[in-house]
C-alpha cells in the first residue's frame, strides 16, 4: 500500500484548523492523469463544495499536458470527487454549520489511483496564526538548544 504525494495544500494548514480529514477519488480526464505524474498541480486557492449530492472540487489548478494538443483538458475545471453517500451526507452536515468548509489538503498517488484528503476546516483568526507561530518559533528554538547541547 504505497501512497506518493503529488501535491500538498500547506497554505490550509496556516488559514485553517482541521478538524476531521476524509480520503476521496477524484474523476480525472487521461491528460489531467499524465499531467499529475509529471507532478503539474496546484492545490493554493481550492475548496470543494456540494452541490445537488455531488461534492465537486474547484479552483484546483492542473497544467495542461504538452503531447495532448487539442484534446486538452480545462486547467481550472470543476473535478466531481468519488465518496459513498453516507460519507456526502456526513459531511454536508458538517458544513452546514457556521464556519466549516471543506479543504483539499493534500493530493496523492493511492494503488496507481489519484486520491484527495479533504479536510473539513474552519477558518483561522488572525490571533490563532499569531499564536501558531509563536509555538512553532518556541519548537524551533528548543530543537535547536537540544542539539547544541548534544554536540557540546
Amino acid at each position: 500500500m504505497s501512497e506518493r504525494d503529488i501535491a500538498r495544500n500547506r497554505k490550509a494548514f496556516h488559514d485553517y484548523i482541521v478538524l476531521d480529514r476524509v480520503e476521496a477519488g477524484i474523476s480525472l480526464l487521461g491528460s489531467e492523469v499524465k499531467s499529475l505524474r509529471e507532478g503539474q498541480c496546484n492545490l493554493k486557492d481550492s475548496y470543494a463544495l456540494i452541490e445537488n449530492g455531488e461534492v465537486l472540487l474547484s479552483n484546483m489548478h492542473i497544467a495542461h499536458y504538452g503531447p495532448a494538443g487539442l484534446f486538452n483538458h480545462d486547467p481550472e475545471r470543476k473535478r466531481k470527487l468519488l465518496l459513498h453517500r453516507r460519507e456526502i451526507d456526513k459531511l454536508f452536515g458538517k458544513v452546514q454549520q457556521k464556519g466549516l468548509t471543506l479543504i483539499p489538503l493534500r493530493l496523492y498517488w493511492k494503488e496507481g489511483r489519484a486520491k484527495v484528503e479533504l479536510g473539513v476546516c474552519q477558518g483561522k483568526k488572525l490571533y490563532d496564526k499569531r499564536q501558531a507561530l509563536k509555538e512553532k518559533e518556541l519548537e524551533r528554538e528548543a530543537k535547536s538548544a537540544m542539539s547544541r547541547k548534544r554536540l557540546d
